[in-house]
This record gives structure tokens, C-alpha cells and sequence, in this order.
């Protein structure tokens, strides 16, 4: 079971590593394309354990609503929205203004 979540693991990290700079994709999304059974839940999960390895882009990563709900991983709280205002992403309470302009869909990845 170990190497079946951390080949999933690995392979949601590729997908969120692929996210452009000014885009954000959604939990649900990368469940999607790693075709799987594994939920957008995994992905929240790997998200959580991502900052144990090298450098993943996990801000880039919002629920289908464009909310910020994985923000309480980050140290402070506030960093997922200040790195996503940094790329130029603007978010007002917890929110990103503009979600489908920024949504990136990683379906037009190979493989």
C-alpha cells in the first residue's frame, strides 16, 4: 500500500509542479487526471506532506470553488494568499476574484 500512495503521491507532485506561475488548479482536478480512484482528498493529503520534499507549488492548489481552504498549512496562515498575490492572483476573504480567468486545467497535460 506504501508504494501505491507514494507513486500517487509523486505523481499529483509532477502535475502541481506543471501549474504556471498565475494559474491555480483545484483538488479535484489533479484527481482527476492522475486517473485513479484516489479523490480530491489524496490530493489534499500529498498537498499536506508535500512540503517535506522539494519545493511544490501548493498554493497553487484551491477547492473547485476557489477557496483557500488548504491556507492552515501554511506558516502563517496568511502565506498561500500573499504567494498567490505575489504571482499576481487576487484573493478577498479566503477567495480568488476572478477563479475562472486563473483556473488551470491539467487534462491538456500528456499522459
Amino acid at each position: 500500500m506504501t508504494n501505491i500512495i507514494s507513486d500517487t503521491y509523486e505523481k499529483i507532485f509532477e502535475i502541481v509542479k506543471q501549474i504556471p506561475e498565475g494559474k491555480v488548479s483545484t483538488y479535484g482536478l489533479i484527481a482527476k487526471k492522475i486517473g485513479t480512484n484516489f479523490s480530491a482528498r489524496v490530493v489534499g493529503y500529498a498537498l499536506n506532506n508535500s512540503h517535506l520534499g522539494e519545493e511544490i507549488p501548493a498554493h497553487r492548489v484551491v477547492n473547485r470553488n476557489g477557496l483557500l481552504t488548504g491556507k492552515h498549512h501554511f506558516n502563517p496562515s496568511s502565506l498561500m494568499q500573499k504567494l498567490l498575490e505575489n504571482e499576481g492572483v487576487k484573493v478577498e476573504n479566503d477567495k480568488i476574484i476572478d477563479f475562472k480567468k486563473h483556473l488551470w486545467d491539467p487534462k491538456e497535460l500528456e499522459g
